[in-house]
């Protein structure tokens, strides 16, 4: 080897220890910090990640009435019309006010001891007694019948 081949190759020696030293000086801990502001990140992210979000979807409320019928919101199943849900939600609203009227006969301003409500195939029997209050609802039409017993506050007082 010549005096040309040993000083490059001690300069390239020194050069890679030098550079292995300098990494592992300038080397420092990975730490993971969240960007999403509801797991840790910063707060000033969130409109940011809102707006990317909103750009990406590509549902909108428009696209929930695709022809199947429905698209009046989260109650609409498939196949079903506005109509059909309109029915189903004025019915739900009616049996929701008997039921009232039937809770106000029991436990209102002049509750009563029994009393029988019927509509449609459905028959609501109730029976005060000191204990309890039972609730017969029986079913004509596949002839069901379900038990509701709920037991009455008993204070000192009365």
């Amino acid at each position: 080897m010549n005096y040309k081949a040993k000083s490059v190759s001690a300069v390239l020696c020194v050069v890679f220890a030098s550079g292995a030293f300098a990494t592992s000086t300038f080397a420092q801990d990975l730490v993971y910090t969240p960007i999403n502001p509801a797991f840790g990140g910063n707060s000033l992210n969130s409109s940011h990640l809102l707006a990317t979000a909103s750009a990406q979807r590509s549902a909108t409320a428009i696209d929930a009435n695709d022809g199947l019928g429905g698209g009046a919101g989260e109650d609409a199943t498939p196949g079903q019309s506005d109509a059909d849900l309109f029915v189903r939600q004025l019915e739900g609203r009616l049996l929701s006010a008997l039921a009232g009227q039937v809770t106000d006969a029991i436990f209102g301003q002049s509750p009563q001891d029994s009393g029988l409500v019927t509509f449609g195939t459905t028959t609501v029997q109730f029976t005060r007694s000191l204990e309890s209050i039972t609730l017969l609802i029986t079913d004509s039409l596949d002839g069901t019948v379900t038990e509701i017993i709920v037991p009455q506050l008993v204070t000192g007082n009365s």
